[in-house]
C-alpha cells in the first residue's frame, strides 16, 4: 500500500511540472473539435473593427456626420482589442483568437507611434503654449500664470470673454511684454508682436486672428484660432457643420498666407483624423504626431478623451510637445518646443 502511495504521489508530482500541463492542455485542445467552431461572431467583430479602423475615411458623414465622429474617438477603438481577447478565451475559441490578430495590427500600425512617443526632450528655438481657458473660468489670473510657468516664449488663449481680459493681461503683463488680443482670442509673446489682424472664420464675430513674431531666430507668422463647436444631438446626430465651414476659411487664410514660417494655435473642436478639418491638417505637421507625449489627449480635463486643440506648423520642424497640468477651464493646455 506504501509502494503504491508513492507511486501515485510521484505520477502525481510529474503530472503538475509545467512540461506535462502543456502536454495536457494540448491535448484537450486537440479534443476539443469545437475550437474552431465556436467564436464566429466574435471573429466577424474583430474583421469588421478591423474594416472600420482601415476605412474610416470611407464612412459617410451624410447621416449625422458619423464618420467624423468615429474618427474624432478613433484611438477608443483599440480598448475593443482586448475585450475581444477576453471573450474569445472565455469561449476557448481559436478562430476568435487568430482573427484577433487583424485589429491588433492594424491599431498599432495607426497609433503605435503614439503609443510609445516620448516627450523628453528638450533643444528648440521656440516653445509655445495654447490654451481654451474656459469663458466661465472663476480664476482668469491663476490660470494665466499656470500656463505662463511652462516657460513658453509665445502663449495663445481662446475664449477670452471681454470682462476679464484685463485679468489676463494684468497676469501675463510680466512675462509677456507684448500681445494682442483679437475678439475672444489673443497672443502674448515675449518677443515683438506686429501686423495683428482678425483672421474671417465665417462666425460673424472674431475668433480668429494672425500676427507676425520677431524671434530672434527670424521672423513667424502665429495663427490662433477657436473653431466652433461640434454638438451631439439625438435627432441630429454629430452636427458640425459650422466647425467644418470655419475650419475651411481658416484653411484657406493659411493657404494664402505669404510667409513661409507658420505656427497654428488654437481649439480646433477636432482630431487631425477627423477628414472635415483637411482644409487645414492637409498643408501644416502636427506637433503630436511628430513627437509627442502619447495621445496627448486635452479635452474634457477631468478625463480626457480627444485631441482636440492643437498645435500645428508648416515651415518649422516640431521637437517635441506634451500637455500641461489641468487649471480650471474645461480643457489641458499644451505645449511643443520648436526648430526654427
Amino acid at each position: 500500500m506504501v509502494q503504491a502511495y508513492r507511486a501515485d504521489t510521484e505520477d502525481a508530482g510529474a503530472g503538475s511540472q509545467p512540461g506535462s500541463r502543456l502536454r495536457a492542455l494540448r491535448h484537450r485542445l486537440a479534443s476539443d473539435r469545437g475550437i474552431w467552431r465556436r467564436g464566429i461572431l466574435l471573429a466577424l467583430c474583430s474583421l469588421l473593427l478591423t474594416l472600420v479602423m482601415v476605412f474610416h475615411s470611407e464612412i459617410p458623414n451624410t447621416i449625422g456626420n458619423l464618420g467624423s465622429l468615429i474618427e474624432t474617438f478613433l484611438p477608443w477603438l483599440g480598448v475593443l482589442v482586448p475585450v475581444l481577447l477576453v471573450l474569445g478565451l472565455v469561449r476557448r475559441s481559436a478562430t476568435a483568437l487568430i482573427a484577433l490578430v487583424l485589429p491588433a495590427a492594424v491599431w498599432l500600425n495607426l497609433f503605435g507611434g503614439l503609443l510609445f512617443a516620448d516627450e523628453s526632450g528638450g533643444g528648440g528655438d521656440l516653445t509655445v503654449a495654447t490654451h481654451n481657458v474656459n469663458a466661465g473660468n472663476p480664476d482668469p489670473g491663476g490660470t494665466a500664470q499656470q500656463v505662463s510657468g511652462s516657460g513658453a516664449d509665445i502663449v495663445a488663449l481662446q475664449e477670452l470673454p471681454v470682462g476679464k481680459v484685463a485679468a489676463y493681461e494684468d497676469a501675463l503683463a510680466d512675462r509677456y511684454p507684448h500681445h494682442s488680443v483679437q475678439g475672444t482670442v489673443g497672443l502674448w509673446s515675449k518677443y515683438p508682436v506686429t501686423d495683428s489682424s482678425p483672421v474671417n472664420i465665417k462666425l460673424g464675430w472674431t475668433r480668429a486672428m494672425r500676427a507676425t513674431v520677431a524671434t530672434p531666430e527670424g521672423k513667424v507668422k502665429v495663427y490662433v484660432a477657436h473653431l466652433p463647436s461640434v454638438r451631439v444631438k439625438l435627432n441630429a446626430g454629430f452636427t458640425a457643420n459650422q466647425r467644418d465651414d470655419s475650419a475651411d476659411a481658416l484653411g484657406e487664410a493659411i493657404a494664402h498666407e505669404p510667409m513661409e514660417r507658420v505656427v497654428l494655435l488654437g481649439d480646433l473642436n477636432g482630431t487631425m483624423n477627423d477628414r472635415s478639418l483637411h482644409g487645414v491638417t492637409s498643408q501644416m505637421r502636427s506637433t503630436q504626431g511628430a513627437a509627442g507625449d502619447g495621445f496627448g489627449f486635452s479635452w474634457p480635463a477631468a478625463f480626457p478623451m480627444a485631441r482636440i486643440d492643437q498645435i500645428m506648423v508648416r515651415g518649422v520642424d516640431p521637437l517635441s510637445s506634451w500637455t500641461l497640468p489641468a487649471t480650471d477651464s474645461d480643457h489641458l493646455p499644451i505645449a511643443a518646443r520648436l526648430e526654427l
